[in-house]
This record gives C-alpha cells, sequence and structure tokens, in this order.
C-alpha cells in the first residue's frame, strides 16, 4: 500500500507544480473587501452623447447602454438585450464595439465560424473555465448565436490597449463584475512578473463608455522576449504568424478554417487562453492545433508573448 501511495503521489508530482504555475494574475476575481464608494443615483452623461443613464441603469445586464449608437451596426436583440431572462445582453460584458474589458474578451471582427464554434464547445463542456459563458451558451438558441456572430464579425476592430513596460505599477483593486481598477487611495508597487491591465480612463470602464480602452502594464524587456518567441518559437514553439497570419490579424488556414484575430488583444485575455489550452480546460476542435503549440510554455513565456500580441495593430 506505501509503495503504491509513493507512486500516486511521484505521478501527481509534476501535476501539482505545473499547477502552480497558474498566473492568477491572470483570472481577476472580485475583491471580499472593496474600497468605500460613494452613493451614485445621479442620471450620468459623456461627452458626445446625448444619452444620459443611472448607474443601476448601467448596470443592468439585459439593457446595457449603447452610448454611440453610430460607432457600430445596429444590434440585433441578443447584443443589445439578452433574451430577458438567462441570457445576458452581449454588450454588456463585450460592448456594442466589441472590444470588452479586461475580464471578458475582444471578440470585434471574429469570424462567424469560429465564432459559433466557441460557443458550440462551450455548450458541450469541451470549453470549461468561464462559468458565465458556460451556462449562456446552454440557454441561447442557435439563432441568437448566429445573430451575435454575424454582428460582432461585422463589426471593425480599432486599437484598444496600450502596452506600457515599467518597474512599478498604481496599486489596484478587483472591482465587481471581476473589473480591475486603480485603488482609490493612490500608491504604487513594484510591476514584479505579472500584467496590470487598468482603464485609461476609469468612468469610461465604469460607465461602459467605449470611447477609451485600456493601459496594460508589463515587465520592461516583455515585448522583445515577446516578439522572439511569436515570430521564430525561440525552439519552444511555432511562429504565431503560420496559423494567425503575418500580422497576427487571422487568416483561413486549409483543413482549419478561419484563425482568428489575436493582435491587439487584452494581454490577460490571451494568457488565460494559452493556460487553459495547456491544462485542458480549453478543449474542442479549435484548440486541438494549438495544444502542440502551447505544451512547452512556461509562465514566464505566457508573460512575454501576451505583450508582444497586445501591442500589434488589431
Amino acid at each position: 500500500m506505501r509503495g503504491l501511495l509513493c507512486a500516486l503521489l511521484i505521478g501527481l508530482a509534476p501535476m501539482l507544480a505545473y499547477a502552480a504555475e497558474r498566473p492568477d494574475w491572470a483570472f481577476p476575481v472580485t475583491d471580499k473587501v472593496q474600497p468605500p464608494l460613494p452613493a451614485d443615483e445621479q442620471p450620468h452623461t459623456v461627452p458626445g452623447s446625448d444619452k444620459s443613464y443611472t448607474r443601476k441603469q448601467i448596470d443592468d445586464l439585459f439593457n446595457p447602454p449603447d452610448w454611440y449608437p453610430d460607432m457600430h451596426p445596429s444590434m440585433p436583440q441578443i447584443v443589445a438585450h439578452g433574451e430577458g431572462t438567462t441570457v445576458r445582453a452581449c454588450g454588456s460584458c463585450h460592448l456594442p464595439t466589441g472590444t470588452g474589458h479586461d475580464e471578458s474578451a475582444y471578440v470585434a471582427g471574429l469570424p462567424v465560424g469560429y465564432f459559433v464554434r466557441q460557443l458550440a464547445d462551450w455548450k458541450s463542456g469541451d470549453r470549461k473555465y468561464g462559468g458565465i459563458m458556460v451556462a449562456l451558451a446552454k440557454a441561447a438558441t442557435e439563432a441568437e448565436i448566429k445573430d451575435a456572430a454575424n454582428y460582432f464579425a461585422a463589426v471593425k476592430p480599432r486599437p484598444w490597449i496600450r502596452v506600457a513596460e515599467t518597474d512599478s505599477v498604481p496599486k489596484s483593486f478587483i472591482g465587481p463584475g471581476n473589473k480591475r481598477l486603480v485603488h482609490p487611495a493612490g500608491g504604487t508597487e513594484p510591476m514584479g512578473n505579472r500584467i496590470i491591465e487598468v482603464p485609461e480612463n476609469e468612468e469610461d470602464v465604469v460607465y461602459r463608455d467605449p470611447r477609451t480602452g485600456f493601459v496594460a502594464y508589463v515587465p520592461k524587456g516583455s515585448i522583445a522576449k515577446g516578439e522572439a518567441l511569436v515570430t521564430a518559437g525561440g525552439g519552444k514553439t511555432v511562429a504565431c504568424g503560420s496559423c494567425h497570419g503575418a500580422t497576427l490579424q487571422g487568416m483561413t488556414v486549409q483543413g482549419m478554417g478561419d484563425v482568428p484575430a489575436i493582435a491587439g488583444r487584452h494581454p490577460n485575455y490571451i494568457v488565460r487562453q494559452l493556460w487553459n489550452i495547456q491544462n485542458g480546460d480549453r478543449g474542442g476542435a479549435s484548440a486541438a492545433p494549438m495544444r502542440p503549440v502551447v505544451e512547452k510554455l512556461s509562465k514566464d513565456d505566457k508573460l512575454a508573448i501576451a505583450p508582444f500580441v497586445a501591442s500589434r495593430m488589431p
């Protein structure tokens, strides 16, 4: 029995060591203790928009604000309002512009077929991470998913992330909805080996205003290290451009179909996907070609790849 137990522990050791490499900074979870915030019940406005919304309306996941209707095509019901009970509006997390926030995903310009496959993978259980998306994928109809896919495919991608190499970062916290925000008390802290992504303008994010995006603070030297891995593989992987295109803006690959753009996406999202594919939380046909690509990547490799990819033009 002791020999069997030792064998089991030895077998588990690599898995436990591997699990310890999870980059928790890339998986934001709302802090249990939040900074005190003043009462906020008055209507809010933003420059250049004739709309006004209260904070309660802004946080309504079935009726998110649409400050600038001219910035995007006409939204289908599923994007603008969801279906009213279980499936929230796609625009509440991903914004009507599809650029999303640090805790969600940048979906503007995704190919229709790829978008539909991801929802199918969540529905089947092949994609395990992202409890909200699992529930939404299972509740949404095929027609609703197709409407959302067609809509976001028609939204033009635009610059949204500014990558800044630094030794120190503003102190931050994870607010409601898993949003990382600069701490109101101020101050800085060492950068460390992580990516800290915060809004360029906090009110824009809190009010779901799609005018300004995010700054991603990364360790110095990250972009150059990432470029070496992304363009040549660095002996650990293959050049990302072989499937995602020379500019990382996506392309069609024989036998794989439409491969999505990754340029200009949220770097923490990129890290989450590399991690999820590597540890099996993201499976399915779309993830299968990526498994050998990510197999040898360390946490530091992911920390380099993501800033370089995020710094490219979407």
